[in-house]
């Protein structure tokens, strides 16, 4: 949901001019079946009480007070794309993570085709039933993240990665998660056979199907492709087609 409300901000991705009030955004996550109207409604509450959106002027109509990204919003918009551009250079020696340091603002540019092409990809919204489980649950993702960042090799013959001890308070302390929840979590995993204890659960080493694996990185490849597609459109000679209206990012409270 965030990407979307980025992309209706900087690039108007539902066919109207860019910009973002909370029956706007609603509405396109209804129609691209990501959230119900009222998540979406009570997303767009969550962001504005964490400081991440804030209302411009009180438009005439009050059920379409526009809004837009606070600073630490397009902060962190900028640390995740600075962290998959790092990726692909790693992969391929490139310089796209430096360049972007330098031109911060091709982020207004690049957000809106990478937000569509993920909202569209029906590989990267249905990765595989591990992945969906953990995407869904509360900091499940980074959970996720986590344990497949402890992976070192996948056992050809078991085809498990054995991704060492991993107790249910780390997980708890770590990611601020209930320990019901995490056993809940990890209990539904444990019964599609994507991950497992090689002892007692929660106080022996833990491992991981290469399947899961699989979904994993079949999702991440995905996410890359796309956004080093975005990143050849924006500075290469391939066009792409940007609204003519220009949002830009501020820190700047609005005018009264």
């Amino acid at each position: 949901m965030a990407l979307a409300g980025f992309a209706l901000y900087c690039g108007g991705i539902d066919g109207e001019p860019p910009g973002i009030h909370a029956n706007r955004f609603a509405n396109y996550i209804v129609e691209h079946e990501i959230a119900s109207h009222n998540t979406a409604l009570s997303f767009i509450q969550e962001m504005l009480a964490l400081d991440f959106l804030r209302y411009l002027p009180i438009a005439n109509d009050r059920r379409a007070r526009p809004m837009q990204p606070t600073e630490e919003a397009a902060k962190q918009l900028a640390l995740w794309l600075s962290i998959h551009l790092s990726v692909l250079d790693r992969l391929d020696g490139g310089k796209r993570n430096a360049s972007f340091g330098k031109k911060p603002e091709l982020i207004a540019l690049m957000q809106p085709t990478i937000s569509v092409g993920i909202i569209e990809s029906d590989e990267l919204r249905n990765p595989g039933e591990t992945f969906d489980l953990f995407t869904w649950a509360n900091s499940g993702g980074i959970i996720m993240d986590y344990l497949i960042s402890r992976i070192g090799t996948i056992n050809t013959t078991t085809k498990k990665a054995i991704i060492g001890p991993v107790a249910f308070t780390d997980i708890c302390n770590r990611f601020l998660i209930s320990r019901t929840n995490a056993k809940r979590l990890m209990n539904k995993a444990i019964k599609m056979q994507s991950v497992g204890w090689m002892g007692s659960p929660g106080r022996s080493q833990l491992w991981l199907s290469s399947a899961f694996v699989e979904e994993y990185c079949n999702y991440q490849a995905g996410k890359l492709a796309i956004i080093d597609a975005a990143w050849q459109n924006t500075l290469g000679t391939r066009p792409i087609r940007m609204p003519s209206a220009k949002q830009n990012f501020t820190s700047a409270a609005p005018s009264r």
